[in-house]
């Protein structure tokens, strides 16, 4: 999913996490994909105070409601787009010849490294309801060459009150069969009443509530982000619902985000931006659109400025 606004904030990421255990909540804004008539999604991440949880760096939660979703081609670079519906089904097609339908359960990973493009379009009628994040890929692997990969099938951690399916890294002792970077956790979790998740103590964490659910004692809405800080080895939750685990290692680099790129300096997105501005062969073709393609917005009239995690 692309980053549609016309001003698209600027971020630069500086990743030093709490060193310690935090119960902090964070609101969604509201974002049009595509202009004023088109989909609505809640933008969860980033957010002024919190650019980051471990690797995850962007989170938009859209549904459930009757919309179609139509997203052009559209590039990235430095980060791993994770698709991961929970009603209806949308079509994907990328420059690295990928064109699959993802169906609720299912997940679409793409690698962007140096740089691709894709599209994700409506397949189905109805609700749609689902997830779309992105997980900022470490400095060593930021050029990489461009992946993709689809897991029609995920591992589930069971216990007392829970079923979580891992879609991204490991929780307690199951892990996902989905390539990641750097140590993470990303997890659906459908509660039934109390339960406990293990959490590492190294790594910080955040729930995004997709149903109200009560986490670490604190009441969460619907769409809203508990920010948990580290040093937790096991998380209460409370609740008749679904909610998603997000967590990993604190992300060491300072990061650079803007429009749909992740860069670690301005010149990088500079660069990005015109290449794909140009139709330069580092993005590649999406087939099946006969060349439509969201442009570029501008970049503003300054310096990228810098925002800063809220201590």
């Amino acid at each position: 999913m692309s980053n549609l606004e016309a001003r698209p904030d600027v971020t630069i990421c500086h990743t030093e996490a709490d060193d310690h255990a935090v119960a902090e909540l964070f609101t969604p804004r509201a974002v049009p994909l595509g202009g004023l008539r088109a989909m609505q999604v809640d933008r969860v991440m980033p957010q002024r105070g919190l650019p980051t949880v471990g690797a995850w760096c962007f989170l938009d939660s859209f549904g459930p409601h009757e919309a179609d979703m139509l997203v052009l081609p559209h590039p990235h670079t430095g980060l791993q787009t994770v698709t991961w519906p929970m009603a209806g089904e949308i079509h994907h097609r990328d420059s690295l010849g990928s064109d699959v339908l993802v169906r609720p359960g299912q997940l679409n990973l793409m690698t962007a490294g140096r740089g691709v493009s894709h599209s994700e379009i409506s397949a189905s009628s109805g609700v749609l309801h689902g997830l779309q994040l992105w997980v900022a890929l470490p400095a060593d692997r930021a050029t990489m060459a461009p992946e993709f990969e689809q897991h029609v099938a995920l591992p589930e951690y069971t216990g007392p009150g829970v079923t979580a399916t891992v879609v991204m890294g490991s929780l307690g002792e199951v892990t996902s069969p989905a390539t990641a970077h750097t140590p993470i956790v990303g997890a659906d979790l459908l509660l039934r009443g109390a339960a406990v998740l293990p959490l590492r103590a190294d790594h910080e964490h955040a729930v995004l509530a997709i149903d109200p659910v009560t986490v670490a004692g604190v009441d969460v809405p619907r769409a809203h982000l508990l920010y948990l800080g580290t040093g937790r080895t096991e998380l209460p939750l409370a609740g008749e619902g679904r909610a998603f685990l997000l967590g990993g290692e604190p992300f060491p680099d300072e990061l650079v985000m803007w429009w749909n790129f992740v860069g670690r300096g301005h010149e990088e997105i500079v660069t990005a931006r015109e290449e794909w501005q140009a139709g330069d062969a580092r993005f590649g073709e999406v087939d099946g659109h006969d060349g439509a393609r969201i442009p570029a917005p501008d970049l503003p009239g300054v310096r990228l400025a810098p925002r800063k995690r809220r201590r």
